[in-house]
């Protein structure tokens, strides 16, 4: 079973997902915006969500981390949550 290791940030707005992502292109660092921004439990960890296996997330996140680049922030990926701005780690 695939399994993948990724960050992401979580907002309301896809417009603040928007403005996250430029000031990531333009060198801020995710796990800081993650911490200061993200709605989600994760953001205490720099939006870190450990490892997961395929299915266990919804599948709009599931075909972001499971078939996009690596280490590349991908998004805004809208889901029944928000919108989030995803960045895959590894994944097997």
């Amino acid at each position: 079973m695939a399994s993948a290791s990724a960050l992401h940030i979580l907002v309301k707005t896809e417009k603040q997902a928007l403005e996250l992502l430029a000031q990531i292109n333009k060198g801020a660092d995710f796990s800081t915006l993650a911490k200061k921004h993200s709605t989600c439990p994760s953001r205490k960890k720099g939006g870190d969500l450990g490892e997961f296996r395929k299915g266990q997330m919804v599948k709009q996140f599931d075909d972001v981390v499971f078939k996009k680049p690596l280490y590349k922030v991908h998004g805004p990926v809208k889901t029944k949550f928000g919108f989030h701005l995803i960045k895959t780690v590894y994944r097997t």
